[in-house]
């Protein structure tokens, strides 16, 4: 097998979730109750024995640092390693202006090391990949660069690079976030299209060839969609992997799945599909395990007060939790939440160390930390209310900001 160094770029600012990245980066959001967006791919990685990772940060990343040397400080063996890079301004005094300027002004991390391939990924998506199954089609296809692929609903066209493949699985065609009327549709299928997943195989010399390329380009926006795969693949060394194919130890009959969560929409969505009664991505698969940084907390504990049961339906509950006399229903609590009698909390996200008072009604609420809501408290019941004190999404998700006192 090649040797290869992996480049996380975990930079983003992530202004769709905001208020969620009000005080930290995109990849630093909580999510699943115990986990960060960051540990989907870092998981990824580790699981497929790829150990040599850097992980490129810039906006808000304190919180993202802090977890890093909690969760992923990997021990002094020769030659792997998971390190935070900060942006350090090496090629000039600005911030990273794309996706392909982070690698390029990180070159010499890749020009120093002696690993065959490269692999880019980004931080802010949720599926499980073998990753060494990618690698294995890039090198049978002798391919410079390798694109993952995912196929989509035409209407979501806009937000991807849309891909056109031949037979061999070289890439044709390629648009960056096209209209949904312009966006070229999958063969006998023009409901749907083949949507780049944003994360990417190069063959070590082409990308530092390639990067040098663009740096040197006044016109480039330095973005590898906008501006190094259209570039690459006119020259019949891009091929595309069907994620599709890619299957993980212990899932061999579950369906792929992956989801960008740059919306609040989505990523309330992704966090609601881990408490179907059928979920579609596994936590609990013991060949793939999802590693993050515990911290030292008890048990969850459930108790029944004098008058109310404690109820809790298809929920996630995190370690620490104290839940007395409440209802809880479709919803996932992280770290150290505390829910009052009876109050009821339906179709919600608590981030962590959130106390929730008696007789609160919560409806599709996504609460950051360090949260206080008193007795008596209606949330999601009202959104013309709510929107004169929160942010409220298009789909109707109340976003309560981190360290916020409400009802008091």
């Amino acid at each position: 097998m090649a040797k290869v160094l992996s480049m996380i770029l975990a930079g983003g600012e992530g202004s769709r979730l905001y208020p969620l990245t009000q005080s930290r980066t995109k990849p630093s959001v909580p999510f699943g109750g115990s986990y960060r967006l960051v540990d989907c791919v870092l998981n990824n990685f580790v699981n497929s024995s790829l150990l040599r990772i850097y992980v490129l940060t810039q906006f808000k990343s304190q919180s993202l640092n802090e977890h890093l040397n909690k969760a992923w400080a990997l021990n002094s063996i020769t030659d792997t390693f998971i390190d935070a890079i900060p942006a350090q301004m090496r090629t000039g005094k600005h911030w990273y202006s794309g996706t392909a300027d982070a690698i390029y002004q990180n070159l010499q991390f890749i020009e120093s090391d002696e690993a065959d391939l490269v692999c880019v990924f980004g931080s802010d998506h949720i599926y499980k990949m073998d990753i060494r199954q990618k690698i294995t089609f890039h090198q049978k296809k002798e391919a410079v660069l390798t694109v993952s692929a995912i196929r989509l609903p035409k209407e979501q066209a806009y937000h991807f690079g849309i891909i056109e493949v031949d037979d061999e699985g070289r890439m044709v065609g390629f648009a960056e976030k096209p209209s949904v009327e312009d966006a070229k549709t999958i063969p006998g299928d023009p409901d749907h299209v083949l949507a780049s997943m944003g994360n990417y195989v190069f063959d070590s010399k082409a990308l530092q060839a390639e990067l040098i390329r663009d740096a040197a380009d006044e016109n480039s926006t330095h973005d590898f969609g906008k501006d190094i795969i259209p570039h690459l693949y006119p020259q019949g060394k891009v091929f595309v992997y069907d994620f599709t194919t890619n299957t993980i130890a212990g899932e061999e009959n579950r369906e792929t799945y992956w989801r960008d969560v740059g919306t609040l929409e989505s990523y309330w969505e992704a966090n609601m599909d881990l408490v179907k009664s059928e979920p579609a991505i596994s936590l609990y698969n013991r060949k793939w395990p999802m590693h993050t940084h515990y911290p030292a907390l008890p048990p969850a504990s459930f108790r029944d007060s004098d008058q109310f049961i404690c109820t809790i339906r298809k929920s996630l509950i995190s370690d620490g939790c104290h839940i007395s006399g409440a209802t809880i229903k479709k919803s996932v609590l992280g770290f150290n939440c505390s829910v009052g009698t009876n109050t009821n909390v339906y179709e919600s996200i608590l981030l962590g160390n959130i106390k929730i008072g008696s007789n609160c009604i919560l409806t599709k609420v996504i609460i950051d930390k360090d949260v206080h809501i008193a007795d008596n408290v209606q949330i999601g019941v009202n959104l013309e209310q709510d929107r004169k004190c929160f942010t409220v999404s298009d789909e109707g998700i109340v976003v309560i900001p981190k360290g916020a006192r409400i009802g008091f």
